[in-house]
């Protein structure tokens, strides 16, 4: 399908079109120019697994997405795609509608003289990460919602790799689940891009609705994604399916955890720029973002959940001084209720904060190696079991989580060490 290079990383530079849809990208057939349409048989999505993340968008009028899910997106850098929008965080671009939905608005206007790459920007939009606070590895990525219409708008239910920082894109991988350019308002692009297939040839495929506009009316968007392959659907209806053997030889990178994201931008090398017959404000009303785990799978509780983790002496789970750098030691903390301290435990057994894992040093599965911070990479040194004792342990040593010297003094070291059922190992998860 025609699409553009969607940057990874909020300000990475690649003007080339690139655009992912998290948990459940499918490649399919690449495109070289106009929609294709992939007819497959019409079927129901495959089964699910435990819900694992959930965002029903409930609440008053007005009030700005759950900043313990969501991450709000600022800037104009064009996002490697010369989109035209700049991304605030104002309630003005992204907040709640009272009737249970998201609704992210693109307006052509500039409130606050934002600057953009091309100037003084134009129109104003919004777009959401849940970076820091939720991945997944494998499952089914869902959402419902009614897109926007017109020349030059183009919303994405997406996601990427949570080693982008590390490995960059598309090395980190794409899966674009709803993808749609206003030209098109009946056709919905599903797109993988990795090493070998992204920007302008990526594996993709598209879905045409037999009637009307997306923008008419609500549709279920989904991906079903695991170690096999990648299927896309559209209100049940598989569309495109991809698989490691899809890859023209090369690397498929979809083995690891991934982020979700929202946004609805305007203008880029895939939409082209809005034109006369484009009305603003234009908005992507979203009822529901859900995450499911694989069928037969039971995440490890409380999958998905953001919080403090307390320890011995009631005292907290730390990033020491909030650095994001790798190799960030870990460690005890007085609790403060900042960023260093909030963690999520992810559907994948990890566990989160400032965007990077819980980490052993090297894969040690020794007594006494001191847990760190480190880009999440979905190895076994970042895989975590909370039993019903509330013992958190490292599943690749079998050992559990442990303050140093059974101490409770700020600035204690978390280690790993064989389980002994000791204060030092018991753990208070969100």
């Amino acid at each position: 399908m025609p699409r553009r290079a969607r940057s990874a990383a909020p300000d990475s530079p690649a003007p080339v079109r690139r655009r992912i849809a998290f948990a459940a990208a499918l490649a399919i057939a690449a495109a070289t120019g106009g929609a294709v349409s992939i007819a497959l048989p019409s079927q129901p999505a495959g089964a699910v697994g435990a819900l694992v993340f959930s965002d029903d968008f409930n609440g008053p009028a007005g009030t700005r997405p759950d900043a313990n899910k969501w991450t709000t997106e600022t800037g104009g850098s064009g996002n490697g795609n010369n989109e035209l929008q700049f991304y605030t965080n104002s309630a003005s671009n992204s907040a709640l509608d009272g009737a249970g939905n998201l609704v992210i608005t693109a307006r052509r206007e500039n409130p606050s003289n934002f600057q953009c790459w091309y100037g003084t920007c134009q129109y104003t939009s919004a777009r959401l990460n849940t970076s820091g606070h939720f991945t997944a590895q494998y499952g089914r990525l869902e959402t419902r919602l009614k897109m926007p219409r017109g020349q030059g708008i183009w919303p994405a239910f997406w996601a990427l790799g949570s080693n982008i920082g590390s490995v960059g894109w598309p090395q980190s991988g794409e899966i674009d689940v709803m993808e749609n350019v206003g030209r098109e308002p009946s056709t919905n692009h599903g797109s993988l891009h990795g090493p070998g297939y992204s920007g302008g040839n990526p594996l993709t495929g598209t879905y045409t609705l037999p009637g009307g506009a997306f923008a008419d009316g609500f549709h279920t968007f989904a991906a079903d994604w695991s170690p096999a392959g990648i299927s896309f659907s559209v209100d049940g209806n598989v569309y495109e399916r991809q698989t490691p053997a899809d890859t023209r030889g090369n690397p498929w990178v979809f083995d690891h955890p991934f982020f979700l994201l929202l946004n609805l931008a305007v203008g880029g090398s895939f939409p082209g720029s809005p034109d006369g017959s484009t009305q603003f404000p234009q908005q992507l009303v979203v009822d529901y973002v859900h995450v499911f785990a694989p069928d037969g799978s039971t995440p490890p509780p409380p999958t998905g959940r953001t919080g403090q983790i307390t320890g011995i002496g009631g005292k907290c789970l730390d990033v020491q001084s909030a650095n994001t750098a790798n190799g960030t030691p870990v460690q005890l903390w007085t609790c403060n209720g900042t960023g260093a301290q909030r963690w999520t435990v992810a559907a994948d057994g990890s566990i989160q904060a400032l965007g990077k894992c819980l980490d052993v040093p090297g894969g040690s599965t020794a007594d006494g190696a001191k847990l760190q911070l480190w880009d999440c990479n979905g190895t076994g040194a970042q895989k975590f079991r909370i039993e019903a004792a509330r013992d958190v342990v490292n599943i690749q040593a079998n050992k559990c989580m442990d303050a140093t010297g059974q101490s409770s003094a700020d600035g204690t070291r978390i280690q790993i060490w064989t389980c002994t059922g000791t204060a030092n190992q018991k753990w208070t998860t969100p």
